[in-house]
């Protein structure tokens, strides 16, 4: 990619803000079917060696599937980069058109690596994911409230909600084993998952859904891409304390209780577990090396394609 030819686009509701560096155009379409079908022409008429746009959410997704479908290349960045980056070249102003030319001109000066598209059931899944991580909200703050009122009516209706998710629960957890079933490679990966002591098949699903590069990278790589990799911190003769940052927070959530799990029934992670705590770490610390020991070993597992067992593990 040069610096003439990436195409910048920011994503709104309605609106599509597009910008080409080489030809110094602006063009804007609409956030739909068709609005989709025209930038796919007018891009692959411009021959952009790549499309930049912001990971934004539901509004994103069906821009990431058309251009899928269209074989056109694209990058998807995290906004906090590319606000960062549009500091970086004194772009203070924030308006729908400068964060198209910013992330034109931040994809071509980065040279950035196009992302992989995502199969469609991984697409899915995540979908699914994140309605049940949404439904788990309602249920905390539904019993929250029962525990404050006494009205009868306020109660009855309550525990009407509270059936209702649970419901609606048992039917996204259902969706997304019906999927998982339709693969068979995503079958046999959930098995392997499933496999590992304190991993239990939601938690696996949602592994697979929130990382599905696992098992294609270094066990470094793994670790740093869930945002459990010690980050020094170092200037002159300072030496700071080395701390987690960055990376998947929604991977980090999904192995808090497998790793609970794992000091009580994996005798490898309760050994390490005890260990950092008698060398005089904190349980969180500890905690958080057996996430980041759950998370290396399953892209271990995977990527060999085979179970954990007690002896080679």
């Amino acid at each position: 990619m040069t610096m003439q030819d990436a195409i910048g686009v920011d994503i709104s509701k309605d609106t599509l803000d597009a910008y080409h560096e080489g030809r110094n155009e602006d063009r804007q379409f609409a956030n739909s079917a068709a609005g989709f079908r025209a930038f796919c022409r007018w891009a692959s008429g411009c021959a952009a060696a790549g499309i930049v746009f912001e990971a934004s959410g539901a509004y994103h997704r069906d821009l990431e599937r058309a251009l899928s479908r269209h074989e056109l290349s694209y990058t998807k960045v995290n906004p906090r980069q590319a606000r960062r980056f549009a500091e970086a070249i004194g772009r203070v102003a924030k308006t729908d058109k400068v964060d198209a030319r910013v992330l034109a001109r931040m994809g071509a000066a980065l040279q950035l690596a196009p992302t992989v598209a995502l199969p469609e059931h991984v697409a899915e899944l995540q979908e699914l994911l994140v309605f049940r991580r949404a439904l788990i909200k309602d249920r905390t703050a539904a019993r929250t409230r029962l525990k404050n009122v006494r009205r009868p009516l306020l109660r009855r209706l309550l525990n009407q909600r509270l059936a209702q998710i649970e419901r609606q629960m048992t039917s996204v957890d259902s969706a997304m084993q019906a999927i998982i079933a339709a693969d068979p490679g995503l079958g046999e990966r959930l098995e392997i998952l499933v496999s590992i002591p304190g991993i239990s098949t939601v938690s696996a699903t949602a592994i697979l859904a929130d990382m599905p590069e696992l098992g294609q990278m270094t066990g470094k790589e793994a670790a740093a891409l869930a945002g459990l990799a010690p980050m020094s911190r170092q200037s002159g003769r300072w030496q700071g304390k080395e701390r987690i940052q960055g990376g998947r927070s929604s991977v980090r959530q999904s192995l808090f209780m497998p790793a609970l799990c794992a000091i009580q029934h994996n005798p490898s992670a309760k050994a390490k577990f005890e260990q950092l705590v008698h060398a005089g770490k904190p349980r969180k610390v500890a905690l958080t090396a057996i996430m980041r020991k759950l998370i290396v070993l399953a892209n271990a597992l995977l990527r060999d394609g085979r179970k954990w067992s007690a002896v080679r593990a």
